[in-house]
Order: C-alpha cells, then sequence, then structure tokens
C-alpha cells in the first residue's frame, strides 16, 4: 500500500474530487445516526477502517444487530494491510480469512460487541455478491426489517445502496436503505501536499482514493457500458447530477493529475 505524500493539486481539481467524493459517500444523515434510524446494520467488507469503527460504534451503543458481509475478493488484501499497519488492530490474524471474519473481530474483540448480535457472510467476492448472498442469508434467518441503515468504503457507498435495492427489487419486503458511510472524505491541499482532512489511520493512501472515486463514475452510469439497467443491470437506476458529472469530467481531462497518478503507479 502506497503511503508517501501525495504533491499539492490545484483548487479546481481539489473541488472536484471533493464534489464527486461527497455524492459517492452518499450520506443521508444530517446528524449523527440513531438507534430509531434502523432495525438492523449491514457492513460490507472493505479496508477502510475509519467506516468498520463507525458501524462497530453504532452496534455496540444500540441493540441493533450487525451483519457483515465479505468473502476473499481482489481488493482484500488492502484490508489485510490496513490491519497490520493499525495500532490497535496489528494482533488480528487476517491471512487466508474472510473480510467478515476479520471485521468481527474487531467488533467483537475492540468494541465488545456482543458475538451473539453479529452475523457473517463469508462467501462474497464483490459488491454484487455482497448484495446477493447477504439476501440469502436474510431469507434464511427470516430477517425482514423495514429499515436497514447501509455501510461500506465511501467510494463505494451509493453503488452498493443501488446494487442492494436491484436485488431485493421483486421482494415485497425490501428494506427502506438507509445510506451512511461513517463520515465523508475531504482532501485538502496546501503549497506542498495533498492530504485528507480527516487525520486517522487506515485511510486509502490519496492516490487509492482519486483512483477509485474516478472508476465509481463509469460503473453507476446507466448506458451499454455501465451497471444500470440499460448495461450489465447489476444495480438499480442512478441519476448522476450535472455538477458531479462535471466534476468527473474536469478530473479525467486534467493532465497534471493524470500524470501524478501514472507517476506513482495507478
Amino acid at each position: 500500500m502506497l503511503t508517501t505524500t501525495f504533491p499539492a493539486l490545484q483548487p479546481t481539481t481539489i473541488n472536484a474530487i471533493n464534489t464527486l467524493g461527497e455524492w459517492l459517500s452518499h450520506n443521508e444523515f444530517a446528524a449523527p445516526t440513531a438507534v430509531c434510524d434502523g432495525e438492523l446494520i449491514i457492513l460490507a467488507g472493505n479496508a477502510v477502517i475509519p467506516t468498520i469503527d463507525a458501524a462497530c460504534e453504532l452496534a455496540a451503543n444500540s441493540e441493533l444487530p450487525l451483519l457483515i458481509t465479505g468473502g476473499i475478493g481482489h481488493s482484500t488484501t488492502f484490508l489485510y494491510a490496513a490491519i497490520a499497519q493499525h495500532p490497535r488492530y496489528n494482533t488480528i490474524p487476517t491471512t487466508g480469512r474472510a473480510e467478515a471474519a476479520i471485521i468481527k473481530d474487531i467488533a467483537t474483540g475492540f468494541w465488545k460487541v456482543p458475538a451473539e448480535k453479529v452475523l457473517t457472510e463469508e462467501k462474497s467476492t464483490n459488491c454484487g455478491e455482497n448484495a446477493r448472498f447477504t439476501y440469502d442469508l436474510m431469507q434464511t434467518r427470516e430477517i425482514t426489517p423495514a429499515r436497514a441503515i447501509l455501510i461500506q468504503d465511501p467510494t463505494m457507498q451509493r453503488r452498493t445502496v443501488a446494487t442492494f435495492e436491484r436485488v431485493w427489487q421483486r421482494d415485497a419486503h425490501q428494506p427502506q436503505w438507509r445510506s451512511w458511510p461513517g463520515f465523508v472524505p475531504r482532501l485538502v491541499s496546501d503549497q506542498t501536499h495533498t492530504a485528507f482532512s480527516l487525520h486517522e489511520k487506515g485511510l486509502w493512501p490519496v492516490e487509492r482514493y482519486i483512483s477509485l472515486a474516478l472508476g465509481e463514475i463509469p460503473r453507476i452510469r446507466d448506458d451499454a457500458q455501465g451497471y444500470g439497467p440499460k448495461g450489465r443491470d447489476f444495480i438499480s437506476h442512478v441519476d448522476i447530477p450535472l455538477a458531479v458529472s462535471s466534476a468527473w469530467e474536469i478530473l479525467a481531462n486534467d493532465a497534471a493529475l493524470a500524470r501524478l497518478m501514472h507517476e506513482r503507479g495507478l
């Protein structure tokens, strides 16, 4: 995982990244979530420790059950690395383990969430399977919440909600999905470097964050190449605001940003 300082970026570039990142994060809560906002917490496996901590804290401070979905996929090694580098969690074994199993250890061992409140789905390898296998688990356990708080890596939050909507689209008991990423990432830049405004352990390297955010819009677009109903039909239709499309265009055509990303191996 890259950890070196990312160079300074122009204000126009920073603003575009933050516009895109805020929209992708899809935070539906103006204030911190409360127990009455849902009947179930669903956390999709990811490598962003502040998001994982937010879900665990909510479960620890409420009676809500926590369902963690995530097996071993192409991004699981990023979770392994984040755990290894974390000052508290680095004692948790990771190699060969499912994301959900690792995150359950965080929830029960460090946040003291009772083990009987935690369900895990440990076979899914991508966002689509997170939703499909969670659906199967909830059907088997006869879990039918009216409202569920859905939590994911902020760069994938909006697509994850659309994926869960797609999987449940024919189910009369589809929950109201309450979208909460745990936090909304923002970049700041001075004359020397670019960094996150949130100074927490377990965030992405800046270059990975930018790369992930840029890669989401082509997936979310409802066209022949996208994941929507007009394309691969993995997600429900999502309207992309003009301001977000414009921000993505600015970044996609930013030669200085492209050069920096190329130099840093992304």
